[in-house]
């Protein structure tokens, strides 16, 4: 037995409303969230998910409730991918920019604050990278998909900028 249109076309809407709230959550708790998943976040995403479950489906259990609510995560997902890809400040308010943590061997404490970040996790992440000291360090880039990149002194040629892109120095950092 299919499930009613009014039924399937509810399924979508709210699958819309939870898919659309999710993304503003999950960009708004940071990059490193997304980046670096430790137990703690992959119970956090799992309770998200069963949480939400019925929220979508409502008293649909149906196969066609299940299918279409997949459909609209598909369809929402290329949608908001399309629109990252097609236009930069999208890009932007969805991916985020990448951010400084570490310029010519000093730590912006303002910075790593901004993004969550612990200093042990920065040190941590220059371990991962092979540096052992600060002062080895030319720049630690937080990026916008949450990996944190580490530039050595000896990796920069004279004359280069490996920094265009990047959200930079400020004086109140």
């Amino acid at each position: 037995m299919t499930a009613p249109l009014s039924v399937l076309l509810d399924v979508a809407i709210r699958t819309s409303v939870v898919y659309l709230a999710l993304l503003v959550g999950l960009r708004l708790t940071g990059k490193r969230q997304l980046g670096q998943m430790s137990t703690f976040d992959f119970v956090l995403l799992l309770i998200i998910a069963n949480a939400v479950q019925n929220a979508m489906v409502g008293p649909d259990t149906s196969l066609a409730g299940g299918l279409t609510a997949a459909a609209v995560l598909l369809f929402w997902h290329q949608v908001i991918d399309r629109l990252r890809r097609s236009s930069r400040h999208v890009g932007r308010l969805l991916g985020g920019t990448a951010d400084l943590l570490i310029y010519r061997g000093r730590v912006l404490h303002h910075h790593l604050a901004r993004e969550n970040l612990t200093t042990d996790e920065l040190r941590q992440a220059l371990r991962e990278h092979g540096v052992g000291a600060l002062q080895d360090v030319h720049m630690a880039v937080l990026e916008p998909d949450g990996a944190i990149s580490v530039i050595r002194n000896d990796d920069v040629a004279l004359g280069t900028k490996p920094h265009h892109h990047i959200r930079s120095l400020r004086r109140d950092g």
